[in-house]
């Protein structure tokens, strides 16, 4: 007899591939977790020739229900209230940094808004026309973003792209009140704004390993140095204090996509950081900044 909880694993899996009952409970009983398993269907080499491998995937009349269910009751865009909603039903917080890679998927364009076009191509691309479907997959984008160092790279420069307002290049000209509305007593305004994603992004792809510290890069290929000791979570609070003490307007595109690459290269003493490269004026100074910070012993 199927216990419940394999009935519920069964009932996502199908909902992500489009496979049997069958197939389901062969493919769980398995490889017992059912991300685990989703990933072994996907991937199989020598699919069985079953009506399951033919299913036409996703229904689009079932996300365009969805999307209906959350649209904004005088337009054709889910925005913050049906965002809240939709965030309700799939059981995550609304600043789980796993929505960033959602809203990559989604070629989300603002902050908490989701456009038809973006819904059903997305959730299409990622096989889910459910909510069970869905939450299984937040759990593989979730793990994806914290090990892979390319995709973490992609939702990293969309995350830039989609929270500032159109035609603007700073990410401290963002308006606040979105986020506003999932956390009322935090108020981001200038750099905050951009400190509050680092501090959603960076601690998953140090954690997860998709900003593991590498000596250089050449093309495609990462050199990793295991044996040196590279950028540590202190570090981001200290970047948050300069950032503070410096002031400015906000961070620029430039400084958000090179400060991915310093993060990745820098070692733990700042020893190696070469003044003469590219670097925004922004991180030379930071550098210098830390090295006096590291002499002081504070």
């Amino acid at each position: 007899m199927v216990d419940r909880k394999m009935e519920e694993n069964i009932a996502q899996f199908c909902a992500v591939t489009g496979a049997s009952v069958k197939d389901a409970k062969r493919f769980l009983e398995k490889y017992k977790k059912l991300d685990v398993a989703v990933d072994a269907y996907f991937n199989d080499p020598n699919p069985a020739p079953t009506p399951s491998r033919r299913h036409e995937g996703p229904s689009t009349s079932k996300l365009n229900t969805l999307f209906d269910k959350y649209k904004d009751p005088d337009g054709d865009e889910i925005t913050a209230n049906g965002t809240i909603k939709f965030c309700e039903d799939l059981d995550v917080d609304p600043e789980n940094v796993v929505l960033l890679a959602v809203a990559y998927e989604l070629k989300s364009e603002r902050l908490g808004e989701w456009n038809r076009k973006g819904w059903l191509e997305g959730w299409k691309s990622l096989g889910c026309d459910t909510i069970p479907a869905m939450k299984t997959a937040l759990v593989r984008l979730g793990d994806r973003l914290g090990s892979d160092p390319e995709y973490f790279r992609k939702v990293y420069q969309h995350t830039f792209d989609f929270a500032r307002n159109e035609g603007q290049r700073s990410l401290g000209e963002v308006l606040s009140h979105y986020l506003g509305m999932f956390a009322q007593t935090k108020t981001f305004l200038g750099i905050e704004i951009a400190q509050a994603f680092w501090s959603l992004l960076l601690p998953v792809g140090l954690k997860g390993g998709a900003l593991s510290h590498i000596v250089n890069k050449d093309g495609d290929n990462d050199i990793s140095m295991n044996g040196e000791e590279g950028w540590k979570d202190e570090y981001t609070d200290w970047w948050f204090e300069f950032l503070a003490e410096k002031g400015g307007k906000g961070i620029s595109k430039d400084t958000w996509a090179m400060f991915l690459d310093f993060v990745r290269t820098i070692d733990a003493k700042f020893e190696k950081y070469d003044l003469e490269a590219a670097w925004p004026s922004t991180i030379d100074d930071f550098v210098s900044w830390a090295k006096e910070r590291l002499a002081s012993g504070a």
